[in-house]
């Protein structure tokens, strides 16, 4: 790998922790592991499910549908909870005037959703509730968030116990499966199955980042499951317990105990819960990730390949960085979507970090504008991404001195200045700013990353600017983020947002239904010298066999020094750091097979003495991807999962016109396929197609 090309990224730079503090999230994400570790497992395979099994039934309709009736739009057994001053509402129902306004379509917002929306008031103080809620009936899902407002005169009684979810799933006995968050180590996204426990199992992000887990729960139980996602990206919590007749789910902000001054509101956690009849969890993964994409993601999200034109160390002018596109192989060009500008575009003194907040392009090498950089990339065909870190303000800079004019625009902790969203009127001035700077720039692509912990910062604003109301700073902050993401795709056409923290520090469902995680961990990053880590190959494996359970979009980078490699890092989102022109617009249909339905078959975590096998694809088509390592048995079984058993299908390999086989569905899931590989590394990628 070229060393001038490489992506790095230095974490000890980027985080400006001091060492006790991020010794001390270490030291949580480690014993939050641990302590699910000592019931939990990552080594373990699932059962086949045939093409039948996999379908959602009408059953799991009618139970998704009696589940939203009777605990979503009845106030009677809501599923979820608040108490205002003492008094919980669910105990004191009586104390609220309950309207279940009228169902209805959503339309574009949501495809194939029906919305209600439930008010609450509040008889003795001027407090109201909102519960909007949509259920997706044709994939047995549905979804809710609270906002409770005061629309009194004088400030509210505290709120506390504010539970988005605080509910019973009747299913049984029940095992959890749940993933491991991005940390920039080999095993994030690391899939792990535990029995449900009947002490209270906590989960909660770290900082108010999702470094320790991810968000999602799927609940497969011996009466059925669910998969619950919990969407807020900041602090949020969430317990499960067994109890004798399934489990007991709670999830909310964690930190939240504020009475709410005359105009003010705060909102829930958006709760998801994705409904299946059955004993095997492939069920509930797959109809959890055909809801997302079939009635979330937008079209801006579908899949792209990209190429890293400049790193954070770059230094070229426009002129060499347009000559550096035009230059490109025309193989290459044809098959690139965009062409990505990391961080230290813009002035900055010692480093890149230093800078932000000067989101303005650096005079000595940009002239004017970066319109002549993207305007020559959008003549190749492609689009011009950009990197901005907007949340995240340095001493000196444009944006810290126009915020410090302004009281409650800037929190200080640190070196790192917050650029504090929660203040509405900083965040109608940074989404001014940054939709300016979009177009000014010709961006097609907006890559807003997040380098730090930003827990810290809402519990300073919260004594320093909020009246010391615990949890007010990170609720209007989060509600402000979204707004703030949704005013940049409303403002400038076709926009599409990667989604960076870190890497992949902020996941949820919130956050995915507006961007793709292009680069989903930072233990892809290259240091400077080009000595990637020994087993990033491997762990690339692993991140996109526990994080395709979840979400069927990602990004990660693609290393091309081999067959083995490249296929190592195939995603919908591929970055391209040194473009092969041989290998640069390859397995195009591997990439759309990845965004069908999902089946893990054989995990070997980073061990190289053993495979490591994912399928992709429906009832019809599909790619199938194996990888026998360094030190794995060099022969594998591939069995197929959702297959029609009498139907006849043909299995070819894009790289070997002479690997053609015919089998029954039947055969295919049942006996398999034997793949055979020779020394070293190999990577198998195996299509199906049925013939009759």
């Amino acid at each position: 790998m070229k060393k001038g090309n490489a992506l790095c990224v230095p974490q000890t730079v980027l985080m400006r922790l001091s060492r006790n503090q991020q010794k001390n999230l270490n030291k949580k994400i480690r014993r939050d592991r641990a302590a699910l570790m000592l019931t939990g497992e990552t080594d373990f395979g699932f059962d086949p499910i045939s093409a039948e099994e996999i379908a959602v039934t009408e059953e799991e309709k009618r139970r998704c549908r009696a589940w939203f009736d009777e605990f979503i739009r009845s106030a009677e057994n809501p599923a979820y909870d608040f108490t205002i001053g003492r008094k919980a509402f669910r105990r004191n129902p009586s104390a609220w005037e309950v309207d279940v306004g009228v169902e209805g379509s959503v339309g574009e917002r949501f495809p194939g959703g029906k919305t209600s929306v439930i008010r609450l008031r509040h008889k003795e103080s001027g407090l109201t509730a909102r519960i909007e809620a949509t259920v997706f009936e044709a994939y047995a899902a549905c979804e809710w968030t609270v906002y409770i407002k005061n629309e009194g005169e004088r400030p509210s009684p505290p709120i506390s116990r504010f539970y988005a979810a605080d509910c019973a799933l009747d299913i049984g006995k029940t095992t959890l499966y749940t993933s491991f968050g991005s940390d920039s180590k080999a095993d994030d996204f690391t899939l792990v199955r535990s029995a449900v426990q009947p002490t209270k199992m906590i989960f909660n992000a770290a900082g108010g980042r999702n470094s320790a887990w991810l968000p999602y729960f799927n609940l497969s139980g011996e009466n059925g499951g669910a998969v619950l996602a919990v969407g807020w990206t900041g602090q949020w919590y969430a317990s499960l317990s067994q109890t004798k007749r399934g489990v007991q789910v709670r999830a909310k902000q964690e930190h939240f105990n504020a009475p709410l001054l005359p105009g003010e509101e705060v909102r829930s956690p958006l709760i998801s819960m994705t409904f299946y009849v059955g004993t095997n969890p492939l069920k509930g993964f797959q109809s959890f990730r055909r809801m997302q994409l079939d009635c979330l993601c937008k079209d801006s999200m579908k899949p792209v390949r990209g190429i890293l034109l400049a790193n954070e160390f770059c230094t070229k002018t426009c002129d060499e960085l347009i000559e550096q596109v035009r230059s490109t192989d025309p193989t290459v060009l044809a098959a690139a979507d965009y062409f990505w500008m990391d961080a230290g575009w813009y002035t900055y003194q010692k480093g890149w970090y230093d800078g932000v907040g000067n989101w303005t392009p650096d005079e000595k090498r940009f002239p004017a504008t970066l319109r002549p950089l993207s305007d020559a990339i959008k003549e190749c065909g492609s689009r011009f991404l950009l990197w901005y870190e907007p949340e995240r303000v340095r001493e000196g800079t444009i944006l810290a001195e126009d915020g410090l004019k302004h009281p409650g625009w800037i929190v200080r902790n640190g070196d790192n200045l917050m650029w504090n969203l929660a203040d509405d009127g900083a965040c109608a001035y940074l989404t001014d700013y940054i939709t300016a700077s979009i177009r000014q720039n010709g961006v097609g692509i907006y890559r807003q990353d997040f380098n730090f912990d930003p827990l810290r910062y809402w519990k300073k604003a919260d004594k320093e600017l909020y009246g010391n109301r615990t949890g007010i700073c990170e609720n209007r902050y989060v509600t402000n983020l979204y707004r703030y993401l949704d005013a940049l795709v409303a403002r400038v056409d076709g926009l599409m947002i990667d989604n960076c923290a870190s890497g992949g520090r902020r996941i949820d469902i919130e956050m995915c239904r507006r961007s793709v995680p292009l680069w989903r961990s930072d233990y892809n990053c290259v240091p400077a010298d080009g000595a990637r880590k020994p087993d990033v190959l491997e762990a690339t494996q692993a991140m996109t066999y526990g994080l395709s359970c979840w979400l069927p979009y990602s990004g990660t980078v693609q290393h091309t020094e081999s067959r083995y490699a490249v296929v190592s890092g195939l995603s919908t989102h591929l970055n391209d750091q040194a473009p092969d022109p041989a290998t640069f617009g390859a397995y195009g249909r591997v990439i759309a097979d990845m965004t069908k339905n999902y089946y893990p078959l054989f995990f070997g975590g980073t061990d190289d003495g053993k495979a490591l096998a994912m399928h992709f694809g429906d009832a019809e088509s599909g790619t199938a991807l194996v990888y026998l390592r360094k030190r794995a048995p060099r022969r594998f079984i591939l069995k197929l999962n959702a297959l029609y058993p009498e139907k006849t299908y043909r299995l070819t390999d894009p790289d070997d016109p002479a690997f053609t086989i015919e089998e029954k569905g039947s055969a295919l899931m049942q006996k398999g396929v034997p793949l055979t590989g020779g020394d070293g590394p190999v990577a198998f990628v195996v299509h199906y197609d049925i013939t009759e």
